[in-house]
This record gives structure tokens, sequence and C-alpha cells, in this order.
């Protein structure tokens, strides 16, 4: 398996590690809720290398991008960062990204680690069928990323750099730490604020405790916690955030996922930007009325989840299937119950349809409620 350079620092920190998609990664240190409550209330640090970082540079790099985003790329500045979805011809979604403008013929792309070996000959294959002359490099095993995130970051930051906290979201900087060069984005799939961090490899480990100098994390109290990939999950469903390879697929059209502000299906009339892969056939789709099923939210009464597969039914009948589920550590006690995202047949998706969800080992009552379930509090 495929080690990150803060393989050391995870095991140092007593966490359970599993193999994930090639990488021995943390599952969990402490426990996956209590992780889960660090991030809400304070913050966590995740280790996020195990992601693919790929470079694309020269004069037609923009134009690559236009081909393979489902988002404008022309429009976005430098230091700008924009998080688009990655088609098949047939409108199905390769991956979900985020791509940063570094300068006017650089960008750098950040891609799901389970899509990146089938990701760069889908580029280079595109590259070469447009005759574009642009460089594809495959940066993750140079480099590293790390994610800080929770209400306690910019605050924390904030004794480092006074630029950093001042940033809009999806806005990015380039910082030197001592000789560390760092690019810094606030961005995050947790749904609170914090930052990504991509830095060199070789690095990693003493940017790391620079920045943790006067962080004590064996407190009960500590600022910020190491967090593993099984809060990463809750966390981000919590916040309505879209998983490929649940909420995600090759075969699930990009419009029924629930990131339309993600997909310009018009870019093809746009002189600038031009068609991007799949966009004919997400033109059908609006021409057809939309996707039979759309994404949406449910709250389940009880202590029971709903899992992946299950069966959504409406009157006995079938009318969905649940994409994820789990117990809401933050909201649990509010909702009495547990959350799950499912795609719905469209005609169900009002707020308070009332559905049931077949488990497989019983049928649960289910209501759609709005997503994202969870909202971080506003900050000054």
């Amino acid at each position: 398996m495929h080690k990150t350079p803060l393989h050391q620092f995870h095991l140092d920190h007593k966490a359970h590690m599993v193999d994930f998609v090639g990488w021995d990664m943390p599952l969990y240190y402490a426990g996956l809720t209590q992780e889960h409550h660090q991030v809400r209330k304070s913050g966590g640090i995740f280790d996020v290398s195990h992601m693919g970082r790929v470079r694309f540079k020269g004069r037609h790099s923009r134009k690559l991008l236009e081909r393979l985003c489902t988002r404008r790329i022309h429009d976005m500045v430098a230091g700008q960062c924009r998080y688009s979805l990655v088609c098949n011809e047939h409108g199905g979604v390769k991956d979900d990204v985020i791509v940063y403008r570094l300068d006017d013929d650089e960008f750098l792309m950040v891609v799901n680690a389970s899509n990146r070996e089938k990701l760069l000959p889908h580029f280079d294959q595109a590259r070469r069928a447009a005759d574009l002359t642009c460089d594809i490099k495959d940066e993750t095993f140079q480099t590293s990323m790390v994610a800080l995130q929770g209400p306690a970051v910019m605050p924390l930051i904030s004794k480092f750099s006074k630029e950093i906290p001042t940033l809009k979201k999806y806005r990015f900087v380039t910082k030197n730490l001592m000789i560390i060069k760092l690019i810094v984005s606030r961005t995050g799939y947790t749904g609170e604020d914090g930052v990504e961090v991509i830095l060199p490899a070789g690095t990693t480990n003493m940017a790391l405790k620079l920045l943790l100098n006067d962080v004590d994390m064996t407190k009960p109290d500590a600022i910020l916690k190491p967090a593993g990939l099984g809060c990463r999950d809750t966390l981000r469903t919590e916040a309505g955030m879209p998983l490929y390879g649940h909420e995600l697929g090759e075969d699930i059209n990009a419009l029924q996922c629930g990131v339309d502000f993600a997909i310009a299906v018009d870019k093809a009339d746009d002189d600038k930007a031009g068609p991007f892969i799949g966009s004919d056939a997400l033109k059908a789709t609006v021409a057809a009325g939309g996707p039979p099923r759309k994404l949406a939210g449910l709250v389940l009464p009880g202590k029971r989840a709903a899992r992946q597969g299950a069966k959504v039914l409406k009157g006995g009948k079938e009318v969905g299937v649940v994409t994820s589920g789990c117990p809401s550590p933050t909201l649990g006690d509010q909702l009495q119950g547990t959350i799950a995202m499912c795609f719905l047949e469209q005609g169900l998706c009002s707020i308070g349809e009332d559905l049931e969800v077949d488990t497989g080992k019983g049928v649960l009552s289910a209501r759609v409620t709005p997503m994202p379930f969870y909202k971080a509090p506003k900050t000054a």
C-alpha cells in the first residue's frame, strides 16, 4: 500500500489504519464520534494526501480544462479555485474535482484517490484528440495535502498569517513558511470553515511541527486533534456533500447529483468556453425535463440508520434508493433520528413528503427534509 508523508504521525497518535483504495490511511484515532465533535466544536487535522494532485501547464491548458470540466474555467482568476465535475460522454460522472488557477496558463486539479489512475489517461486522450499543447503532470507522490477544519482553525492560523484568514471561500494563496512553499485554500469537505494545504512531501512533517508548536494534542481541550476518514464521512453527510461511489458515479447522470451549480450545460454556447465532454448528453436530459430522480435528504425517526442501496418506498412501491446514511452526531438529539441522502423520483422531492425505507431487515418511516442537514454557524 502507498503511505503518505504523515504515516508515522498516524502511528504515533495510535490511529486505526485501514486500506483505502491502496493507501494506508487512518480510519479513526480516539473514536469516530469524538473526532466528529472535535471538528464541529474546535478543530481537526485530516491527512488527505491520498487525493490526487495533477498540474496542467501550457498555452492550451485552459482549453483542455474547458473540455474536461463542467464549469467555466476562462472566467477564473489567479488565486481562485472552483468545484467541478468531470463527465463521460453519456453525462455520467467520472469524478468531482477542484481546479486551482495558478496563472494564465497553469492550473492544479485535485481529484479523488479512487479515480486518479483512470483520469490521467482520460486527460491525455482529451488533449490528443483536440491536438492541444499542455503538459499534464501527476504530482501526487511529490506533494502532500492536509486539511485543517473547524471553528478554531482561522484564529489559530492568524498567528502565522494575517492574509489567510481574510481569504474568501474558494480562494487560495501561495505562502512561504520558513523554507516551505505552501498552497493554502479556504476549502474543505466537512461543512466547517477551514483550509486545505498542499506542500512538498518532504517538508510535510516540518510544517506540521511549526504549526502545532504551541498545540498539545494530548489535552482533552486541545484546539486541534487528528481526525480520520470515519468522521470525515459523517461530517460531509451532515453537510449534504456528495461522495464518489455514493452520490456520484459513471452510471449516474450528473444532473441528478444535487450539484447543478457546478454544471454549465450552456457552455457550448460560450465562445470562450465551448462544449465539455458529456454536455450533449446533459443537454438532452434538460430537454427531456430533467433526470427522473434527484438527490434528496431524509430523516428517519429512531436510532436505526439507512445504508447505501436501501430501497425508498411510497405506498409499498419503490420510488428511490438510499445513497448515504448515518446517525448524525451533531443533530441526533435535535432530530430524534438519523439522516440519509437518496435518489428520489422528482415528483416526491417536496419537503415533508412521507416515505419509507426498506433496510432489508425491516421497513422504517422517513420524511424528506432540506439539505444540507447541518450548516455551520456564521462567524464574524
